[in-house]
Parts: structure tokens; sequence; C-alpha cells
């Protein structure tokens, strides 16, 4: 008789799991992707722009006194440069802070200054991945990334993570937008996988019904034991 119960709670934990599947409510398909283009695609990619905390190394060319290896932006987006004090950096690309610095020090204290603008590090250069994968936490990232790429990063989503149900959020025009992806799919080439930009946060649903099959496997041997005596 408990040998007949195996199958029988197996049902159970899938019929059970798929009631409480839910879909998030929020772009899939096509929608996501309008918001959240793929990568490589033709659209032209933004040049990155300068964020709170991160650390710049400006230069002056010739002027070794102004040349700041490690110039952090403080976290209202301002940073402190020789001469000319406090200067708005947040929001802008590094040419323009390059040319912003050069304007200040050519109005009163250098002829025709020569400034180049470089990140070291960026905390805007950082996602989060959260969820159903294998080491969560915040990763750095050079440029743009992909959705796979992020979660390769994250050691990839766990046996129990519902991989059609990858959530990415980004703050757009001071925005919080989210879209829904099947990294299934896009493994499997019939989608395309999107660009994942830094300050983006990922999260990989769990699914219930591969927790339960998992919680019904975990069980199996305690079951055999009854099943013998």
């Amino acid at each position: 008789m408990l040998r007949s119960f195996i199958p029988v709670a197996i049902t159970i934990a899938f019929a059970l799991g798929g009631c409480a599947e839910r879909r998030v409510d929020l772009p899939h398909g096509s929608e996501a992707y309008a918001t959240f283009p793929a990568a490589g695609g033709n659209t032209q990619r933004k040049a990155y722009r300068i964020g709170p905390l991160d650390v710049l190394n400006v230069t002056v060319f010739q002027e070794p006194d102004l040349t700041v290896p490690q110039a952090q932006v403080d976290a209202s987006g301002n940073m402190l440069f020789p001469l000319i004090g406090d200067v708005r950096a947040q929001g802008k690309t590094t040419r323009e802070l390059s040319r912003e610095i050069a304007l200040r020090l050519g109005a009163k204290y250098i002829v025709n200054p020569q400034v180049t603008v470089a990140v070291t590090s960026s905390v805007s250069q950082r996602v989060t991945v959260e969820g159903s994968v294998t080491e969560p936490g915040v990763y750095e990232i050079t440029g743009s990334s992909t959705l796979l790429e992020a979660l390769a990063r994250a050691k990839s989503p766990t046996r129990t993570a519902s991989t059609s149900q990858v959530v990415v959020f980004r703050n757009i025009e001071g925005q919080r937008t989210g879209a829904v992806f099947n990294i299934d799919d896009i493994r499997a080439g019939r989608a395309q996988d999107p660009e994942i930009l830094g300050g983006d946060v990922i999260i990989v649903g769990f699914s219930s019904v591969k927790g339960a099959f998992r919680d019904v496997l975990a069980a199996a041997p305690l079951l055999n034991i009854f099943i013998r005596y």
C-alpha cells in the first residue's frame, strides 16, 4: 500500500505546485524586448554616464599637480577638483566631464589645458542577481553585458528555478521598469539575449513544481524504509 503511495505523492506534488505558479504581471515576449533590447542589435549603445561613488582618473597633460588618479564622486554626484572646487560629475560622460574641467581650468588658470577622464571603478557598473541562482550577489560588469552572461556570473539558475520567469528591473528616466524573459528560449535560440546594463536587477523565480518534485525525491528514501518493514 505504501509503495503505491509514492507515484500518488508525486502526482499531488505536481498538481499543488502547478496551482501555486503565478504569472508575473510584467511585459513578456516582444513587449519585453521593446524596453530591454537584445545585445548586439541595431540599437546604438549609449556612452557610459558617471554615477555617484564612481572613482575617476583625471589627468591634466603636463600638469602633475592637477592630475588626480583616484578622484571619487560623492554620494550627491559631485567631485572635488584642485583649483576649481566642486564639479558636477553625475550624469556626464567622461568626454563631457573632461571638457567641463578643461573649460573651468582654462578660464582662470591654464592656457589650453588638455584633460582626460577615465572611470577606474564604478558602482553604477554592477548588476544584482537574486532569487533561484546558485550564488546570488552583486557582480561587476564592464560596459554592457547580456542576461545569460549575468546569470553565469551567479553560477546559473538552480534546479528549482523557474527559467521562464526571469525578471529584469531597470531605472529608466527615474522610473523603475521591469520585464520577464524565458532563458530556455534564449538558450535554444528561439529568443534573443537581452542587453544588461549597470544598475540592473535580475531576479530568477522559484518553480514550485520543481521544488515539490525535489521534496518528494528527498523523502523517497524514508518511504522505502517503511516499505521494507
